[in-house]
């Protein structure tokens, strides 16, 4: 007879699987695992991931933080638990007719990363959740089965389609809450044209200058339609025939199908190459040139030492520049006062 093989697991990992050790009984028996990490998932939907500790889901459920900790060991598990239950989604059938063709990969993929955005759109918390490696667990490892899944039509090896799989799953999850720094309409862009100066963005002042940055990058968040008239239809926009021309300055949800069409493209041109093409691209992007270029940023102490005076010089340069501005709208304040005098 076949021993049982013994699963060693971080102790939350293990605790999402159903595996770890749970406790026999309780301050009272209907405490569970499901509805601490339900609660916590509630506060955090409603609050923010700032407003999740253990004695603020113990108080929404009437029991104490001590209780808690019979069930759940630590806050850390407790995330982790609530993003795996965060990407508890029905999974879609296998794909019929033109789904199951050699281009039926797209398709199925698009279909993926965008049900995968969702899910975060709808957990905007989860994105604060940093990310250090594959997580195993169920509804994770059952996100990325049916990932791998949408990719069987290409017949590449199991290593590429979870490279694949990762890489459309980190732009769905980047992508997923937008661009809040960003956020504020035009009032913001106006800001933004003062602080991005030629001098510390060389290359990025003159799309601003050009009205289509500003607007863009007001535009994430917003849904607005970018400069040049062009629409917020997705299609015009994906496609670059909108009246801004390149897509610049689209919203955030035209701007990610963008991105996500290039991604997409990116993956096609991949599967057109041969295996020798793909051995050669390989090896090109791991030349000497590469290697010398990374070299040009040295760990030597005294560089570390320069950029920190440099980073000082600058932070006093920005308090400088902002008491010119203040002086600046005191006087226009003053000018106004005497012209209003005057009278």
């Amino acid at each position: 007879m076949t021993e049982p093989v013994e699963v060693s697991l971080p102790h939350a990992v293990a605790l999402s699987w159903g595996i770890a050790e749970r406790p026999e009984r309780g301050p009272k028996r209907e405490l569970s695992i499901e509805r601490i990490v339900e609660s916590a998932i509630d506060i955090a939907d409603v609050e923010g991931l700032s407003a999740v500790s253990m004695s603020r889901v113990a108080t929404s459920l009437g029991f104490t933080t001590m209780s808690l900790y019979r069930y759940v060991t630590s806050k850390d598990d407790l995330l982790l638990l609530m993003q795996d239950q965060a990407l508890d989604m029905p999974i879609p059938p296998e794909a019929t007719g033109a789904g199951q063709s050699d281009a039926g990969w797209r398709l199925q993929l698009r279909e993926w990363v965008l049900l995968t955005r969702q899910t975060y759109l709808s957990h905007p918390w989860y994105a604060e959740i940093p990310v250090s490696g594959l997580l195993l667990t169920p509804m994770n490892l059952r996100l990325v089965d049916w990932g791998v899944r949408c990719l069987a039509p290409t017949g590449l090896s199991g290593s590429d389609k979870l490279a694949i799989v990762l890489l459309a799953g980190g732009y769905a999850r980047s992508g997923g809450g937008g661009v809040p720094e960003f956020s504020g309409g035009s009032e913001f862009a106006v800001a933004v044209r003062e602080l991005v100066t030629e001098e510390r963005f060389p290359y990025l002042r003159p799309v601003i200058l050009e009205g289509a940055g500003a607007a863009g990058v007001s535009g994430y968040g917003s849904g607005d339609a970018g400069a040049g008239g062009g629409s917020s239809d997705a299609g015009a926009s994906v496609g670059g025939a909108s009246g801004g021309g390149a897509g610049v300055g689209v919203g955030a949800a035209d701007s990610f199908e963008f991105g996500l069409e290039r991604l997409l493209d990116g993956i096609e041109h991949y599967l057109g190459q041969t295996a020798s093409q793909r051995e050669h691209a390989l090896l090109a992007a791991s030349t000497a040139d590469v290697d010398a270029r990374l070299e040009f940023y040295p760990k030597d102490p005294a560089v570390r030492e320069a950029a920190a005076k440099r980073r000082e010089a600058e932070g006093r340069l920005r308090e400088a520049q902002k008491r010119e501005r203040e002086m600046i709208a005191k006087a226009r304040e003053r000018a106004a006062k005497l012209a209003a005098r005057s009278k």
